[in-house]
């Protein structure tokens, strides 16, 4: 009896785990599942969790992988506006956001497709956005002239736009350019441009110097001119000043010249005097000849 019994639960366990293989299905964190009856989506399923379905062959569970895809395209030539062959490689990344339309438009269902088919959108892309810009928008001796940023945004808009359009459930999340490269006979080229560029700039940073040089000279020249003209005025005007007061102390001095002759000695030696420091001289020598035959204090005085 007690055989039969354990029979029975291990019987009625095994049904409940086929019934819920058959009934229930689960979605993990990072899968986005679909599902299908008799073929046709039904169901759009993103969240994490266990969710119902009937058995095959009625419905059919499809899982996918919603993280972020990334792929990397062929180091291919493309020609620029300006007719010039450049090499360039695209990285892409990549995520399921309608798993329904991913389901019903990629052959397969499968992320390589989807991928393969993401690189024929990217090389006409690419081809027909590089084709839109000079070389030198992508290669120049001037930062401020290149145009990474606005050709890579060109590149993802247009390849965002036609998935957009014809639906695939498919959402580009980031797209940026990884390498440039430009074949032997362009190489040639480009470093004869960039010569030419910076000699452009060579000669007007020279033509700016000339022209800053020419302004500070003109500017020295003439501060100096006024300078001159100003020193000239006062001698000038000192010089007049005193040959007026000498034509007025001459007729005194030509009465007196021997007060002259004292007066003079005397600015002579006060200007010497005014100095500070030790005098050794001949009281001989004009004007120390003032201090010769001095009266002598007696001591004490």
């Amino acid at each position: 009896m007690k055989r039969n019994v354990l029979t029975l639960i291990i019987g009625a366990v095994l049904v409940v785990i086929f019934a819920l293989l058959l009934f229930v299905f689960q979605v993990r964190q990072s899968e986005v599942a679909v599902v299908t009856t008799f073929g046709r989506p039904v169901a759009n399923h993103t969240e994490a969790g266990a969710y119902l379905k009937w058995p095959w062959p009625v419905q059919n569970v499809y899982k996918f992988d919603q993280r972020v895809q990334n792929f990397e395209d062929k180091f291919s030539p493309t020609l620029t506006a300006d007719q010039n062959s450049l090499l360039t490689s695209v990285y892409v990344g990549w995520k399921i956001n309608d798993a329904s339309a991913f389901f019903r438009k990629i052959p397969g269902a499968s992320v390589p497709a989807a991928q393969q088919m993401l690189e024929s959108m990217l090389r006409s892309a690419k081809s027909a956005v590089i084709g839109k810009h000079p070389l030198s928008e992508f290669v120049n001796a001037n930062p401020q002239e290149l145009k990474f940023e606005a050709i890579e945004s060109e590149i993802e808009l247009s390849v965002q736009n036609e998935l957009h359009t014809n639906n695939y459930g498919i959402e580009i999340e980031f797209l940026g350019i990884k390498k440039l490269g430009l074949p032997d006979n362009v190489v040639q080229t480009v470093f004869q441009r960039m010569t030419s560029e910076r000699q452009v700039l060579i000669s007007r940073f020279q033509n700016d110097g000339v022209a800053q040089a020419a302004i500070i000279k003109s500017a020295a020249d003439r501060q100096a001119s006024e300078m001159i003209n100003n020193a000239v005025a006062s001698a000038t005007r000192i010089r007049a000043e005193g040959e007026a007061e000498a034509a007025q102390t001459l007729p005194v001095f030509e009465q007196n010249p021997e007060l002259a002759n004292f007066l003079l000695r005397v600015d002579a030696l006060k200007a010497s005097l005014n100095q500070r420091a030790t005098l050794i001289f001949d009281e001989r020598t004009p004007p120390f000849d003032l201090f010769r035959n001095l009266p002598v204090n007696p001591p004490g005085q």
